[in-house]
């Protein structure tokens, strides 16, 4: 029994497979580039696969997304049909997703930008903000990351909507669902929060049209894919003050080039894709419980749809 690690980064590689290996000491845990029998591979542990990357191993049972999204694995034309794909979710990334979101909004709801820049300055101001709960605050996507952090900014008192593709039921969270109801849930949300899956249909969504239809001086936050945004429409809806501010932990390319326009500007905040890093000591341990419940009972929860893509 074979596993093999495709990320990237190959010290990442290196540390997921030495975190695997003492997981589960009965298989044999390779980097894709050096699969030894390929024969003998049943699962492929990846992050942003190559293209064609699992065509040599004809035995294989299962691909392991390392994180919740699974476009990234989408993204090889030559995916062979059908092969079941695993996410990687549960309670520490959620977390850190919490984490993050909670920190985020809080930041654009009390002005801190404004604060660190008056600082900058060295600016005495007193700034108004209004409590949580006179705050509407949408998030796109609630699944079990947006689920989450919705009922996280529910708690903190803020007025929270959610929107999905179908409808939800959320305590304490106001939901909408469908083209049908996109924008009334829009138009209402002064904190916009993107947590939407990759699809077709949510490719480019953070577009010119959404940002009219919020708020003026609306922010957003975007911690789900960086194809969600529509990058030359922020930057305009930021310079003619239609939005406040932009967080944005994820991008089209990645890493952010040192040339791009969001570094230098006074209106964006950048992380690094860190809002539910997953690390190896954390993840390995949610892969392995996965991998050895497929071996035992051919599916798991955590099993995407692909015809879906999430």
């Amino acid at each position: 029994m074979s596993i093999v690690v495709s990320i990237p980064d190959v010290d990442k590689t290196n540390w997921w497979i030495e975190q695997l290996q003492a997981l589960l000491p009965g298989w044999t845990i390779r980097p894709i580039h050096d699969p030894g029998d390929v024969e003998k591979v049943t699962y492929a542990v990846v992050w942003k696969p190559a293209t064609g990357a699992f065509l040599p191993f004809p035995n294989l049972k299962a691909i392991v997304s390392l994180g919740a999204g699974i476009d990234h694995v989408l993204a090889d034309a030559e995916l062979p049909r059908q092969m079941p794909i695993i996410r990687t979710v549960g309670t520490d990334l959620t977390q850190r997703m919490r984490e993050y979101v909670a920190l985020h909004v809080l930041r654009h709801h009390r002005d801190i930008p404004a604060i660190a820049a008056n600082q900058r300055e060295k600016r005495w101001q007193q700034l108004v903000v209004p409590p949580a709960t006179q705050r509407r605050v949408g998030v796109m996507g609630l699944g079990n990351l947006g689920g989450a952090a919705a009922r996280t900014l529910a708690a903190l008192g803020f007025e929270t909507l959610g929107w999905a593709r179908t409808k939800r039921e959320i305590e304490g969270v106001i939901t909408y669902a469908g083209d049908s109801e996109f924008s009334e849930f829009v138009s209402r949300c002064e904190i916009l929060v993107c947590l939407l899956p990759l699809t077709v249909a949510t490719t480019g969504i953070l577009n010119a049209a959404l940002f009219e239809r919020l708020p003026k001086s609306a922010s957003i936050i975007n911690a789900g894919r960086g194809q969600h945004l529509v990058e030359a429409d922020l930057l305009a809806a930021l310079e003619s003050g239609q939005l406040s501010h932009a967080t944005l932990d994820v991008f089209d390319v990645e890493p952010l080039p040192a040339e791009h326009a969001f570094w230098p500007h006074p209106g964006v905040t950048i992380t690094p894709h860190t809002a539910s890093l997953i690390d190896a000591p954390t993840g390995s341990r949610i892969v392995a419980a996965n991998i050895e419940r497929f071996e035992r009972e051919g599916s798991v929860p955590d099993l995407a749809d692909a015809a879906r893509g999430y």
